[in-house]
């Protein structure tokens, strides 16, 4: 995990997105009241918070487990002019100790797969108000019939993925109805992910040239970017913007 921290320390995000994609799947939202009350789950950096509470007027609660990220979330916050309107906690996603029907809007980009799509979807429902909305990004095959290779990768490091199709009928049975989606675009890999990362793994490399475990731990992090560069056609992340039943 330290090593993983050191990757992943100071990056603009935490997973694919881009603040355009953050601004699209807000706008395929309907009837949320003026200034809506939003939980951005899992949180990390905070670039996604930043933007949201630029769009929507609202009051954002952003929340993760690491608090160097809420830090930077502090930092951008204040930078941007928004720090007002968001309101950070250190807190897990498995334990949301919130009353139910408090938020308008719920958020999750790049995160909801730590407890699980559909476990996410069921378990978080209860915050929302009853004409409550919720959008997250997961990772999703996009392509019928991948590659063996693909496949075999994602069965050991994600194997909760699942296609398109299969994650609606998740979303339907968990209680949201009036579902959009829309995929990703690879820029929302690159800009603020991967290309990032590969500068941080070129020097990570160099500092821990003499440590063989942690050049196994960063051969991990440069093979999920290799995986994308070569079969990008048929995975990626999914944006779902769905409306509680």
């Amino acid at each position: 995990m330290d090593i993983f921290f050191e990757v992943h320390c100071d990056l603009p995000r935490e997973g694919p997105g881009d603040n355009a994609s953050t601004r699209k799947a807000y706008s395929l939202l309907k009837g949320l009241p003026p200034k809506p009350r939003i939980l951005d789950i899992g949180c990390g950096p905070g670039m996604q918070t930043v933007e949201l509470a630029k769009i929507s007027g609202g009051t954002l609660v952003a929340v993760d487990t690491h608090l160097p990220f809420l830090e930077a979330l502090r930092g951008s916050a204040a930078a941007e002019g928004v720090a007002e309107h968001i309101h950070i906690q250190q807190a897990s996603m498995f334990d949301l100790q919130f009353p139910e029907h408090s938020f308008d809007l719920l958020w999750c980009e790049g995160a909801i797969y730590i407890i699980g799509f559909g476990e996410g979807l069921r378990t978080w429902r209860r915050l929302l108000n009853e004409d409550g909305a919720i959008a997250v990004t997961e990772l999703s095959w996009i392509k019928a019939n991948p590659p063996g290779e693909i496949v075999a990768y994602w069965k050991e490091n994600y194997p909760g993925i699942r296609t398109i199709e299969e994650n609606l009928q998740t979303a339907l049975d968990a209680g949201y109805a009036e579902i959009s989606h829309f995929i990703l675009p690879d820029l929302s890999w690159w800009d603020h992910y991967y290309h990032p990362i590969e500068k941080r793994l070129a020097m990570l490399r160099e500092k821990y040239k003499m440590d063989s475990a942690a050049q196994r731990d960063l051969d991990g992090h440069q093979e999920e970017i290799d995986m994308f560069r070569k079969h990008s056609e048929w995975y990626g992340y999914v944006f779902y913007v769905m409306k509680k039943k």
